[in-house]
């Protein structure tokens, strides 16, 4: 069946290869047919009401996308994103879940490697130290096991993931039926590495960019801008998926969140934006590039009105907690895997209490941080406050001291106390800002609610 699917697919978009905007009614009208208990009818619509407006951005958003990315590229997003990750391996995450009672990830983060080719400011890899790798036996066993529970999203971070690109492309020609997704400096994009991007269509870059010229190169090295924007420029001559992915801090929060930048990144071919506030991992971390109470707020105001007006995805790690109702972490919907093999509920909670190369992705998930995250979830009623570490700190102190986790950092590991001090100041003054917005949008939402 999942054969037949996927040729109906490739036939969908070799259909809308030639005046797609115009076609797209007529998929969709399909849709309606196909949709016989009515399961989908509300989303049906809602797209079909969506890109029938020529002046709306998401319009404007799938026009490019046809005419800049190449059909094989779409056909495996949809195959393998939309379908398999969200469709097929929604369903089969739920069954699992029932069965093992635990969290099973929708998408797994590993890191291939802990080397890197950058030495940038405020980024804990080099905590990590530069010599851990997790084979390609390892990487392709996670990947195995993660399939079997539905899982079909994989990322990849570091370190420079790319330093490993081999191997990535490799893993994509296998699992074929997975999408893969890397972060990177970009540094080490050619135009070799592009064609085999193009050839296997399920693997997407997010490129690293912290603003402008100077604003990137402040923390990456000078150069590195350049570099990237490079990076791009063949990414989109052979029409390939990509977006970027900032940091956003006290000295360029304003920067990456400007017109003038996100319109840059859109001409530039970026499809998607995705956004994290600076986290002060790491014993020798700075604190003094965490945003102000004032800069978190202006980001997620900011992120709403980039999604109401430009042709772009964007997503704000943080500040999107309302939609997903709280933090993600900790198996519900994904987990880290370090380049030492240790298994973090999270990218930025570098503590475990096993390693994948001793239990098996399953035990993993049992283990008991990951049970101590799963009794907790969602951390705050506000959802506008979903982190342990950076809102909610005596959660994480409290559940690395339940669990009697280890930390994880290679170089100097960090106690769970010295890491929350660092992190609680912060957390009180956003929780008043914070407090202040979620009552604004419940409030809002009852108007709404009265209305209708």
């Amino acid at each position: 069946m999942k054969k037949i699917r996927n040729a109906t697919v490739d036939l969908l978009l070799r259909y809308l290869s030639n005046n797609p905007m115009e076609k797209l009614p007529t998929i969709f009208k399909i849709a309606q047919q196909l949709d016989r208990e009515k399961m989908h009818t509300s989303q049906i619509n809602g797209l079909l009401e969506i890109l029938s407006d020529p002046q709306g951005i998401w319009y404007q958003f799938t026009k490019k996308l046809f005419e800049e990315v190449s059909t094989r590229s779409l056909q495996k997003f949809v195959e393998c994103f939309l379908l398999n990750a969200n469709l097929d391996g929604e369903a089969i995450i739920k069954e699992a879940e029932k069965k093992y009672d635990c969290y099973i990830p929708w998408a797994i983060l590993m890191d291939p490697t802990s080397a890197c080719n950058l030495s940038c400011t405020g980024c804990w890899a080099a905590q990590y130290g530069h010599k851990n790798n997790l084979s390609y036996e390892t990487l392709d066993s996670i990947i195995c096991q993660g399939k079997e529970l539905g899982t079909y999203f994989y990322i990849f971070s570091g370190g420079e993931p790319l330093v490993r690109k081999d191997d990535l492309i490799s893993l994509c020609k296998k699992h074929n039926d997975c999408y893969f997704l890397s972060f990177t400096n970009g540094t080490l994009v050619d135009d070799a590495f592009c064609k085999e991007l193009a050839d296997v269509g399920n693997f997407a870059l997010a490129f690293s960019i912290e603003g402008d010229e100077e604003a990137t190169d402040m923390r990456r090295g000078k150069g590195t801008y350049r570099k990237v924007i490079e990076a791009m420029k063949r990414m989109k001559d052979h029409k390939l998926l990509f977006g970027y992915s900032t940091c956003y801090h006290r000295h360029n929060t304003e920067s990456v969140g400007s017109d003038e930048f996100v319109d840059d990144m859109i001409a530039k071919g970026c499809r998607f934006a995705w956004y994290f506030t600076y986290i002060p991992v790491g014993k020798d971390a700075v604190t003094d590039l965490l945003v102000t109470p004032e800069q978190r707020a202006y980001m997620y105001r900011r992120i709403r009105e980039i999604r109401e007006t430009k042709p772009i995805f964007a997503l704000d790690f943080w500040n999107d907690g309302e939609y997903t109702h709280g933090c993600i972490a900790g198996g519900r919907r994904y987990i880290h895997i370090n380049a030492a093999g240790d298994v973090e509920p999270c990218a930025f909670i570098h503590y475990s209490n096993v390693n994948i190369h001793d239990v098996s992705l399953l035990d993993a998930l049992r283990s008991p941080l990951f049970k101590a995250y799963r009794k907790r979830l969602p951390f705050n009623e506000n959802h506008l406050r979903p982190c342990p570490l950076l809102d909610n700190p005596t959660m994480l102190h409290d559940m690395v001291e339940e669990s009697g986790a280890y930390s994880t950092e290679m170089e100097a590991p960090e106690d769970v106390h010295s890491l929350c001090a660092k992190t609680a100041p912060v957390a009180e003054q956003w929780a008043k800002c914070a407090d202040m917005l979620w009552r604004q949008r419940q409030e809002a939402e009852k108007k709404v609610s009265g209305i209708n």
